[in-house]
């Protein structure tokens, strides 16, 4: 069995403090996977892998390395999508689980929304901000992913 681990796809990741301190306590490397620009971690348990610039460059490394035993946590829908297929369990930082049952209906919403702010160049926003509540659901559903 290999070594389990948690993949961050850590440029735009605001829970990478948290997951961390979940990482420390059940003793699990943690990846942070990124184009640079991350302070790397005085954690034993914390690696950091810096990729070439480039669009999508740490999506592609995390797809090509995330297997069976790993969390993913993401919030690019297409890298879950593959990672959920490698069997992967895949978290987004609000601690929504992506999962078989509903990574189709996930892919097909970004593809609506993405046709709809091409549609109408003058859409703005879209999102919640992210809140401390989205961070204690990360938590909880980070550990309750470990626990599997």
């Amino acid at each position: 069995m290999t070594e389990r681990r948690i993949l961050i796809d850590a440029d735009a990741c605001p829970v990478k403090a948290e997951a961390e301190t979940v990482a420390t306590r059940h003793r699990i490397r943690m990846v942070l996977v990124s184009n640079g620009g991350i302070r790397p971690s005085a954690n034993p348990l914390v690696e950091s892998v810096f990729v070439a610039e480039g669009p999508d460059e740490a999506d592609k490394w995390i797809a090509a390395t995330a297997g069976p035993g790993d969390v993913v946590v993401t919030g690019d829908i297409p890298l879950a999508a593959k990672c959920v297929a490698a069997g992967a369990a895949v978290l987004k930082p609000n601690g929504e689980a992506l999962t078989t049952a509903n990574i189709g209906m996930a892919l097909a919403t970004r593809d609506l929304m993405a046709d709809l702010r091409s549609a109408d160049p003058f859409r703005q926003g879209g999102g919640r901000p992210f809140a401390k509540a989205d961070r204690s659901r990360f938590l909880d559903a980070l550990e309750r992913a470990l626990r599997r």
